[in-house]
């Protein structure tokens, strides 16, 4: 089977969530907070060439715009002006919580 990919990015502000509807029909709805405090870029992650993902809180994670990076990765560009981070597609699907999801996380952070 193909990697999955994104087909459908809603952003649902009254829920401040974006619901990630991928080509395998799985759908799931990550909190805005969340994805902000997995931020991928170096600023949050660092700069070595762990797996382990750090989350770093954020106090007000306010979604201003999505925007595609070619076809492989989403850009969020966040209220407090952070933009940096490209969420690709692979690692948005790592950061699903559900349970279908959840077995390959075992392990991770």
């Amino acid at each position: 089977m193909n990697k999955p990919v994104p087909i459908e990015i809603n952003h649902i502000q009254a829920e401040e969530q974006i619901r990630i509807t991928w080509n395998d029909g799985h759908i799931w709805e990550y909190p805005q907070t969340y994805l902000r405090g997995y931020c991928p870029c170096a600023q949050c992650q660092g700069h070595g060439a762990s797996d382990e993902k750090k989350f770093t809180p954020v106090k007000e994670a306010k979604l201003e715009e999505i925007r595609a990076i070619g076809n492989y990765a989403i850009e969020f560009r966040w209220a407090d002006g952070h933009n940096t981070g490209i969420y690709t597609f692979d690692y948005l699907r790592s950061l699903c919580q559900c349970l279908q999801c959840e077995p390959s996380h075992a392990g991770s952070t």
